[in-house]
């Protein structure tokens, strides 16, 4: 596996390497002692699956309150997203910054998504399916998201035509700036 820094510290692409031959090819997906050489955390403990019906479909910004914050690792294994990030961690040299990058079922690259920050996904295709596992389960009481188009984060979303949102993510509030 290749670990690509992005410019949110502590959040990386993460690139598998397939050994590849005439019937295809074999890769990991994760491996917990390749993730543990570059000091991040693979203890995941829940695998999501979500898919997408239509183009334009926007889930997120969402993150777990602590002490029930995740490591995410999201991957696109049908269709086309753009992956999005925002650094919560007040203490961290990049509060506030976010990064994007397009994750595919083709490129099959991933997204490691450190603990404290906010994480989202615009669908690029119909049809569009993503899994990641979670270090951490869900807890509804700790669930918290902020405003996919907060001014704060100036965040620069793909133009893919109208916006499908549910009515939770729809409603977010702006982040409210700590320390």
């Amino acid at each position: 596996m290749k670990f690509v820094a992005t410019a949110v510290d502590g959040a990386y692409l993460v690139e598998p390497t397939p050994r590849v031959d005439d019937r295809g090819f074999f890769g990991r997906v994760w491996c917990q002692d390749e993730f543990a050489a570059q000091g991040l955390n693979a203890s995941f403990v829940q695998c999501n699956d979500s898919l997408s019906r239509r183009r334009g479909t926007l889930r997120g910004l969402h993150y777990q309150a602590a002490p029930f914050g995740e490591v995410k690792l999201i991957r696109c294994v049908h269709g086309a997203i753009f992956d999005v990030l925002v650094d919560l961690r007040p203490q961290s040299p990049t509060y506030l910054q976010w990064y994007g990058a397009q994750l595919t079922g083709e490129n099959r690259t991933m997204m490691y998504v450190p603990e404290g920050c906010a994480h989202g996904y615009l669908t690029l295709e119909d049809d569009t399916e993503v899994i990641y596992p979670v270090t951490c389960a869900y807890r509804p009481d700790a669930e918290h998201g902020v405003r996919w188009n907060d001014p704060a984060f100036r965040i620069v979303w793909p133009e893919v035509g109208p916006l499908t949102l549910s009515p939770k993510d729809e409603g977010w509030p702006d982040y409210v700036k700590t320390a």
